[in-house]
């Protein structure tokens, strides 16, 4: 008996559908776009921004007219943003649109050539009692400002101030009196004083020579300089504390007969 063939069988299987115009290109772009903002950590970038203002999301949300929801997808990179968007959240920022798209260098290392600097004078008067110079300038956010320092000799003493944070200070050349509230400090080459700079305090040159130093002072939280906790470690180094104030006066030691004093 001949085998029945069904006609359907033989006919040749249909094609896939082809894919509407422009659909590839969407899909396409679509991944490009996403792979973009991973790559560019657009929500990275706009966290770090957010807490560093110890802003929450309800809060740029009101700022930007943005919902929390969308920030919060934004950020975690589950959402593409608009140029509007990213504009409105660059302004509450102050930063440029630029910023969001600006290679993140891997490390932090700036060199600053001492040619470089500007030597400037004591603020407020025409008669400065000291020149500085700024040698943190190229560190951005930074949380501590170093400055190098020369105090004239017979001037006036500047009038004491007062700000949040701690200060260090190391003497290179000449001697100095630190005033720290009541008290006053009298220091030389290779000392050093670690205080609370919410405590009123000024510097002076103590000798008819310039005196020179470096001072470093960090801001806010950076450091604390409560009594008995405000001691940087000393190595083979004296201290002692600014008579019940709080700071640690560090004084270099001699090394005995015999024996070989290494940094620490």
């Amino acid at each position: 008996m001949a085998t029945q063939i069904d006609p359907q069988e033989l006919a040749t299987p249909p094609l896939p559908s082809p894919e509407e115009p422009g659909e590839k290109d969407v899909r396409v772009a679509a991944e490009a776009a996403e792979s973009f903002i991973s790559e560019k950590r657009l929500g990275d970038r706009i966290k770090q921004l957010r807490l560093k203002k110890s802003m929450g999301l309800v809060e740029l949300g009101r700022h930007t007219g943005l919902s929390a929801s969308f920030l919060s997808q934004l950020e975690t990179g589950r959402v593409v943003p608009t140029l509007r968007n990213l504009a409105r959240i660059a302004l509450v920022f102050s930063k440029d649109l630029s910023y969001f798209f600006e290679p993140e260098p891997k490390t932090l290392f700036r060199v600053q050539r001492g040619k470089d600097r500007i030597r400037l004078p004591q603020s407020g008067t025409d008669d400065p009692s000291y020149y500085f110079e700024s040698l943190g300038y190229l560190i951005p956010d930074r949380q501590l400002d170093p400055y190098f320092a020369e105090f004239l000799p017979n001037m006036t003493p500047r009038r004491a101030h007062q700000h949040p944070g701690c200060e260090f200070l190391y003497v290179l050349e000449g001697e100095m009196v630190i005033s720290h509230g009541e008290g006053k400090h009298k220091l030389g080459a290779g000392d050093a004083v670690y205080f609370d700079a919410n405590t009123p305090h000024s510097y002076a040159n103590a000798s008819n020579e310039p005196a020179k130093a470096l001072i470093v002072t960090l801001q806010g939280n950076a450091a604390s300089a409560n009594s008995g906790t405000g001691a940087l470690p000393t190595g083979n180094g004296k201290t002692r504390g600014l008579n019940g104030s709080s700071g640690t006066i560090m004084r270099p030691r001699t090394p005995e007969a015999g024996t070989t004093q290494t940094p620490q």
